[in-house]
């Protein structure tokens, strides 16, 4: 398991949680809600690490909303901090550019 993704659930679950304002843009463009998006990070997938990110660590997750259906956060943590959890981005995945799964990409 991934040790940012482990601290991230961790913040979250604490309700140290940070929307940033392109992650409140993102969510409005695909009609998503913080409130369908967070109870699913228990059972999120990680996607992708970017440890040495140069605004902090992150990672994208495959997540699900409401309904079950796919959606990929990517979720970061402030370079040199400790907390909170951000919610860089959130975006319903596209299969043209995703495989089946939503967990790797089209080559």
């Amino acid at each position: 398991m991934s040790e940012i993704f482990e601290q991230i659930r961790r913040l979250i679950e604490g309700g140290e949680v940070r929307i940033s304002d392109h992650g409140y843009d993102e969510l409005a463009a695909d009609g998503l809600f913080v409130r369908d998006i967070l109870p699913s990070v228990a059972e999120a997938a990680v996607v992708e690490e970017y440890p040495n990110y140069p605004k902090g660590p992150c990672v994208l997750l495959l997540q699900k909303g409401r309904k079950g259906e796919p959606i990929h956060v990517v979720w970061g943590i402030p370079k040199g901090r400790s907390s909170p959890a951000v919610l860089v981005t959130a975006y319903r995945p596209d299969l043209t550019r995703w495989e089946v799964d939503f967990l790797r990409r089209k080559k």
